[in-house]
Order: structure tokens, then sequence, then C-alpha cells
């Protein structure tokens, strides 16, 4: 999650908004779309990796940083983000990518491929919290009420208090599954997070699962047509594993990986586990392969 040095900041317009994203190497391109709390600068440890044989793209999402509004008509749900994806695509002429998304970006991702299958090669997705998914068995619904109660909830109420670190906190600590985590991060992990704050008190404040993320069935996944990698970390939340597990049972070509030693955070936890799986995946379902 450090300042990625090595590449010009860019802007370009899309959806009447400016996003910012930085690009490195030649190839077919790979883009990388971050999750919550975060920005392009989240992939740091992957673009050096991914760019020796591809085009790879780090953008920040709309209202992540260096994002100079948060409050547009938009709202704060992910279909924006979908579509913003989906004309990033087309007006940087891509043609087809290989879309890599972590969490919230991971859902982001999916929702582009749901929704414009033609435009996906293949596609990676880390811990998406499709939440719709967790219905289908009665575990699946405990886990997402106790997420609710646990964290979604008392994190709103700090927010609604003023107190917006002790917000991010809770919810750190709940989709960490790791107490004290944002103490624990080293202070550039910690200023990148504190950057993107904004979003997350519009996304939490919302409160109710179901009305920031698009209710999505087994029957919308099923029309991805890219190869899908499945990525679930080893000492994450039984929810995101439940969820990964429904989701692998509707995608048409689902592959999966377990990155060990690693938390949610995995591209910080074992960023070489992480990027040698994600790089074997694309190499499979590349043009040259």
């Amino acid at each position: 999650m450090k300042e990625v040095t090595s590449t010009e900041l860019k802007e370009i317009e899309i959806n009447g908004i400016a996003l910012s994203y930085t690009e490195q190497g030649e190839g077919e391109p790979i883009i990388l779309v971050h999750g919550n709390l975060s920005d392009y600068r989240m992939w740091e440890g992957q673009i050096g990796p991914f760019s020796e044989k591809h085009r790879v793209i780090s953008y920040s999402r709309r209202y992540a940083y260096p994002a100079k509004s948060t409050d547009d008509k938009a709202g704060y749900t992910i279909i924006p983000h979908a579509d913003d994806l989906a004309a990033l695509i087309k007006k940087l002429n891509l043609d087809q990518v290989h879309l890599v998304g972590h969490s919230f970006g991971a859902y982001t991702a999916l929702l582009t491929a749901i929704e414009l299958p033609e435009l996906v090669k293949s596609l990676c997705l880390a811990e998406p919290p499709v939440a719709s998914l967790l219905v289908n068995s009665e575990e699946g619904n405990r886990l997402l009420f106790e997420w609710e109660t646990q964290t979604i909830l008392p994190s709103a109420q700090a927010f609604e208090s003023g107190d917006d670190l002790q917000g991010v906190k809770i919810f750190l600590d709940g989709i960490m599954a790791d107490t004290g985590f944002y103490d624990k991060m080293p202070p550039e992990v910690q200023q990148q997070i504190n950057d993107n704050i904004q979003e997350m008190k519009g996304i939490i404040c919302s409160k109710m699962i179901f009305e920031l993320y698009p209710f999505i069935t087994c029957a919308d996944i099923r029309k991805v047509r890219a190869p899908t990698l499945v990525i679930t970390a080893e000492k994450s939340l039984r929810l995101l594993h439940v969820i990964a597990d429904e989701l692998k049972k509707c995608l048409p070509q689902p592959e999966s990986v377990m990155i060990p030693s690693s938390s949610h955070e995995m591209e910080l936890d074992n960023p070489q586990a992480l990027n040698e799986a994600i790089l074997r995946f694309i190499a499979r379902h590349s043009a040259h392969s």
C-alpha cells in the first residue's frame, strides 16, 4: 500500500468525473481494482511483477484518493463503480482485459463481467463480499446477521457520532478478523486508510448491506464468460470463505486458490504467493498460451 513512485499518475475523464491511474509494462492489459479504504497505491507489490509481461493499469475508483470530490449523485452503491470500470476499458481502447479485484473491487470486477462479459478475458476475484449468496444456506444467513450486528452497525454508529477513526477501526477489526489491525499497520498504510475514510463513511452509514450491493443471484453469475480464479486467504473470515464456495458453484469456469499465512489483506500478508497464483492463472488464459 505504499506510494507507487515508478509510474506517472495520469487522469482520465470517465462518466463525468476524473479518475486517476498509473500504467506500466506492455502486453495484454491487466486492470487492478482496489477495495475499500484504499486506492491505486494498494497494488505496489503487484505492479512490478505483473508488468514484466503485461500492461498493468492501477486506478483509483471514484471517491478514492486522490479524488477531489467524495459526494455526487451516483451514490455509494457498487453499480457506478462497475459502470466506471467498463467505461475505462472502452476509453483506453483495451478490447479485452484481465481483471484483478480485491474485496469491494472484486465485486466491482464481477459485476462488470456479468454486465459486459465481452470486455473480460479472465477474472481474478479476491474475496468479493457478494452478500446475497449467503442467503443460500443457514450458516450463511447466520454469518451475515453476525456481520451486520457485530461490525456494520457498531461501525456506522461510530461514524454517526463523529468518531471516524473508531468507525474505521471497528470495520477493519471485523473484516480482517484481527483485533487492533489499524494500529499494527505501518504509517504509510495508515495514511492510505485515512485518505479514503470518506467513502467508507458513505458506505457504512447506509447500514443495510443489501442497499449497498445489488442482489446478485447464481443466474446472474452464470452470465460471466471469462475463466475465473476465486481467491481466498487462509486466515480470513468464515463469511468470506462461504461466499467464495457459493460463488464457485455459480461460475461457469471456476478455479480456486487459497493464499497461505494470510488474512483478507493478502496483497500485504503474502504478496509472493498471491502474485504467483494470479500470474499462473493469467498465463493459462492469455492469447499466447
